[in-house]
């Protein structure tokens, strides 16, 4: 009796190990259609249309096509490709391939193997995208350029049903080579992780390495930045209706030719963001570059259209800033043989309720700000591409000596920016 239960079970587990799959395949299709469906209705430049998708037990076949369009020009671009699912017990793997192959017909870019673009999928929502990309050489003989790339790995994993995403990037050494331009980047390093918050917000945290970073153009000496770093944070507060936000670059050393000077830095930071006006004025933003992309491909928006997208537009622009928010850049400090140069800026406006918020006639009459910006005044003396840029400022009294520097105090209050003791009425554009 025993003996029949095992039989038993043992022929459920065997019959479940068998149908898994092809129930994980029909999960994967649903979800692939139901990602295809979420890109195409987030934003309007990209565009995943699937031709063809045929679910089989073990693996299946889909094929489709990319459009990317610029939103600058209104150009599109189209690339076909094709997928090869393989279904497991708890996921599946999705190899992609271009119709055209990872490179033109008769091209040698690839000395080994060729590119690999997976998804890897799991049916509680998860999915890790991952690039694979060999060393590569491509010459253009016409142009007379040349890329160089030591191959490297990128991959994206999304969780939480796409509220959780983490990127990563790791490309030891790339460089591109022109008759005007040679550009070497070597140790990149990327890592991102972001959690969703409400419409378009992303909060989390990001770093971003590179070893060296290297300029060379015809009849200048060399540039090369080492040792540069890049943080981001982003953090929601007061019950996720707030949000601050900061990026830090910070730069060990920048060598010009045969002199080195640093350490250099700059801090930036959004404070006390108000995240569903935030998210209004972004969506405005981009029905305002749709209409652009349409019109530039023949099939602008009427007239009435555009009037209440303009309308959305100018209304979340006002409830930004009746919100209150804080802006600027926290610190700015460059080293240079001359000296440093130092510099900050922060431009605010005060949130306003009620009455206060009723009564306001525009964005600019409650902005406030403060200017603090010096430098040496060997700089100008010495470099004639700074001469030209400060001389204009100097003549007007916007930039003062004191000493051995150039300085700049200014304050903007009521419509008026205040600069040195210079006042300046300011046009009300916003």
């Amino acid at each position: 009796m025993k003996f029949n239960k095992w039989l038993v079970a043992g022929g459920v587990i065997l019959a479940g190990a068998g149908l898994a799959p092809w129930g994980v395949g029909y999960v994967t299709e649903q979800q692939w259609f139901r990602a295809a469906l979420e890109v195409n209705a987030a934003q309007p430049f990209v565009h995943l249309e699937t031709q063809q998708y045929q679910r089989g037990v073990l693996a299946s076949e889909a094929a489709g096509t990319l459009t990317i369009t610029d939103p600058a020009r209104g150009d599109s671009y189209r690339i076909g490709f094709r997928v090869k699912v393989s279904h497991g017990v708890t996921g599946s793997l999705m190899d992609f391939r271009p119709d055209a192959g990872w490179q033109p017909e008769g091209a040698n870019w690839f000395r080994g193997e060729k590119p690999r673009l997976t998804l890897e999928t799991r049916v509680w929502g998860s999915a890790t995208l991952v690039l694979e990309a060999p060393a590569m050489a491509i010459d253009n003989p016409a142009s007379g350029e040349s890329l160089r790339s030591s191959g490297g790995l990128a991959s994206i994993s999304v969780g939480s049903l796409g509220e959780q995403a983490d990127l990563m990037l790791v490309w030891p050494a790339l460089s591109l080579s022109g008759p005007e331009l040679d550009l070497t980047v070597e140790d990149a390093h990327l890592e991102q992780s972001l959690t969703w918050l409400s419409g378009d917000i992303w909060t989390g945290t990001g770093t971003l390495s590179v070893e060296s970073l290297s300029v060379q153009s015809p009849g200048a000496e060399p540039v090369v930045l080492g040792g540069l770093a890049m943080t981001s944070a982003s953090e929601a507060k007061d019950q996720d209706r707030r949000l601050d936000s900061t990026l830090e670059l910070d730069v060990a050393s920048v060598s010009v030719g045969s002199d080195a000077f640093g350490p250099q830095r700059m801090a930036v930071s959004v404070d006390n963001l108000d995240v569903a006006s935030w998210n209004a004025f972004s969506s405005a933003m981009t029905d305002l570059q749709a209409m652009t992309v349409k019109a530039g491909a023949g099939g602008g928006a009427s007239f009435e259209q555009q009037m209440a997208v303009m309308q959305r537009f100018n209304e979340s622009i006002r409830d930004l800033a009746a919100a209150g928010f804080s802006a600027g850049i926290r610190e700015l400090s460059l080293e240079t043989p001359e000296g440093p140069v130092q510099g900050s800026l922060d431009i605010s406006h005060p949130e306003l309720a009620g009455a206060e918020k009723d009564a306001m006639l525009m964005v600019m009459q409650g902005l406030t700000g403060e200017l603090d910006f010096s430098m040496p005044m060997a700089l100008a003396e010495d470099y004639a591409a700074v001469r030209m840029q400060v001389a204009p400022l100097i003549k007007q009294g916007l930039l003062v000596q004191e000493g051995d520097r150039l300085v700049m105090g200014g304050r903007m209050e009521d419509l008026v920016l205040d600069i040195n003791g210079l006042q300046i009425p300011l046009p009300p554009l916003l």
